[in-house]
């Protein structure tokens, strides 16, 4: 039984070291280049009557980034589960342990089961917490990108090349 416990153990300890991390790309910010030997002075009031008119028709701030993400709120919302759920499961063991004439162990073995379910139930919600991030990050992509066009068009039509 002491075998058992300890196994439990270890593959507690290990899933709660084990985290995932997303790593989302970026739409890159393209370049416009003068071909029309525009001055430095010029570029900026060009660059920045297009900044305002591709804001206006696309309704996105390249400036203004998202404050918080989902993933973010998420993460705040889930810690102490596993500590909660093994305490719980400790108090039902206590009471099991205590029934079967061992309370020491059925509240060791409670601990492990409930620190395993909570840390199912953490790494489902981790798991739908990374998803949706990858769903807005793909989401603000697409809309940067829609921005990146609509100035690209602006700034072609003003006499500039843009990579």
């Amino acid at each position: 039984m002491k075998r058992s416990i300890e196994t439990l153990s270890v593959i507690v300890l290990g899933s709660i070291l084990f985290h995932t991390d997303v790593s989302l790309a970026q739409v890159a910010e393209p370049f416009a280049y003068p071909s029309q030997g525009q001055s430095q002075e010029q570029q900026q009031q060009d660059h920045y009557a297009c900044y305002s008119w591709a804001k206006q028709q696309t309704g996105v701030d390249p400036s203004q980034p998202d404050q918080i993400s989902p993933a973010t709120a998420a993460q705040s919302s889930q810690q102490g589960q596993v500590l909660r759920a093994s305490a719980r499961g400790a108090l039902l063991g206590t009471v099991g342990g205590a029934i079967a004439g061992n309370t020491g162990e059925g509240a060791a073995i409670g601990a492990g089961v409930g620190a395993l379910a909570g840390l199912f139930r953490e790494r489902e919600e981790q798991q739908q917490a990374e998803q949706a991030q990858v769903e807005a990050t793909q989401e603000e992509n697409q809309r940067l990108q829609t921005y990146y066009q609509a100035w690209t068009a602006c700034m072609e039509g003003r006499g500039y090349s843009v990579q």
